[in-house]
């Protein structure tokens, strides 16, 4: 079992012949991942290693079956480009850009919600990978196989640290959500997703400072989660009022610390490490 992405997932690649679009379109492809197809207006007709390409994502769908986009679209284009899928009426858009105006986000998930059809992850995230599945956007195939743990995370390279700390266990399913303040889906969603998959024996959730998804998501987890959670929380020693890589990850004030955060979540009954690696030895002792 996995969440959003399994073995029979379709997907597409919104800017498939772009040079981002193409090199992830082939590491996908060599992970086993069934990708039947790409958008470009531009060079509709043509193919990329043997994929054909769309003049749009409704033919795509029309042709192909497709139900999983991946969108590796300039930062300028991909509002359009996300209405486009969700117009298509994509049960699933992967947004891996970075650099999205917020305001674009807000517009085509706002978007999405009204037409009720399709699940966006990201901006700037890596996507989402069910090992020995199916992997869409750029998480690296290699480095944990299939297994029992739901994985959600902010950070992307911490996905593939915590993926690789837990490779002894594997995983479900890993999501990468992105560090915007405005996202598609959010811990919750994926908090929700993991307790009702039957696989999915444990959670591990990476939050980082700015904002308040992790407080909410430790509300969330109190009233609704049955399955053992273990958190981190990027940031601890973090200046105020600095942002921290991500877009979202700002301090202000006594609102939005790592400190803060771990609190609300070790409230909720979830066990938090001070390091990635001391997370995921909290998690390997409690599989045992």
């Amino acid at each position: 079992m996995a969440i959003w992405l399994t073995k029979d997932s379709k997907l597409i690649v919104q800017g498939i012949t772009g040079s981002e679009g193409a090199k992830h379109t082939r590491r996908m492809v060599a992970s086993g991942t069934n990708v039947v197809g790409g958008v470009n207006a531009r060079k509709a007709g043509t193919d990329v290693d043997g994929i054909p390409v769309f003049a749009s994502v409704a033919e795509a769908v029309a042709e192909t079956g497709a139900d999983v986009s991946v969108g590796f679209v300039p930062p300028a284009f991909t509002r359009d480009a996300a209405i486009e899928a969700i117009d298509a009426e994509m049960p699933l858009l992967v947004v891996i850009t970075e650099g999205v105006p917020v305001q674009d986000t807000a517009y085509f998930r706002s978007y999405a919600e009204e037409r009720g059809v399709t699940r966006i992850v990201g901006p700037n995230c890596p996507g989402l990978i069910s090992p020995g599945q199916s992997n869409a956007g750029i998480i690296p195939a290699d480095i944990s196989g299939q297994g029992r743990v739901g994985l959600v995370s902010k950070s992307g390279t911490l996905t593939y640290q915590m993926m690789y700390e837990l490779r002894d266990i594997g995983f479900t399913t890993a999501v990468g959500i992105g560090g915007d303040p405005v996202i598609g889906t959010t811990h919750i969603d994926c908090l929700a997703a993991f307790q009702d998959d039957p696989d999915t024996e444990a959670i591990i959730m990476i939050g980082e400072i700015g904002g308040d998804a992790e407080e909410r998501a430790a509300d969330f987890i109190k009233a609704n989660v049955t399955k053992p959670v273990v958190g981190y929380v990027a940031g601890f020693t973090a200046p105020e009022g600095k942002t921290m890589g991500h877009a979202g990850a700002i301090v202000s004030g006594s609102s939005g610390t790592a400190a803060a955060k771990a609190e609300a979540l070790e409230a909720a009954g979830v066990r938090v490490g001070k390091t990635p690696s001391e997370a995921a030895r909290i998690l390997t002792e409690l599989m045992r």
